[in-house]
């Protein structure tokens, strides 16, 4: 295993977790503590995973996506827990937290594989 896009991919997810958190914090409805750490862990979560994963696929963006796809699906599940608004109701938040994850894991990819050149 590769240490540095280990700690590259890592710490992108957990800072993408708080860019994450910030940005649904800016509604009208509070978040509550457990919602939070949900979404800061699910995202860091998604760093981790593509940071030890050595799944081959053809190109690196195709492997962000999909480790965003398979991974950002537990806090898709958690911000049901969530309120549910008229904006978005919890159908809603489920697709678009599946939706970030993805974003997320592409963007993750892209700093580690790219930027940073720590390549799987």
């Amino acid at each position: 295993m590769k240490t540095k896009r280990l700690v590259i991919a890592t710490v992108l997810g957990v800072v993408f977790g708080f860019v994450c958190y910030f940005l649904a914090s800016g509604g009208q409805n509070e978040i509550p503590t457990i919602l939070a750490i949900n979404i800061i862990l699910g995202r860091t979560l998604i760093g981790v995973a593509i940071g030890i994963s050595r799944f081959p696929m053809k190109h690196w963006s195709l492997h962000g996506i999909t480790m965003g796809l398979i991974f950002g699906l537990p806090a898709a599940f958690g911000a049901m827990l969530g309120p549910e608004t008229p904006e978005f109701n919890h159908t809603m938040l489920f697709i678009l937290t599946i939706v970030m994850g993805m974003i997320y894991g592409f963007l993750i990819e892209l700093i580690t594989s790219v930027l940073f050149k720590a390549k799987q």
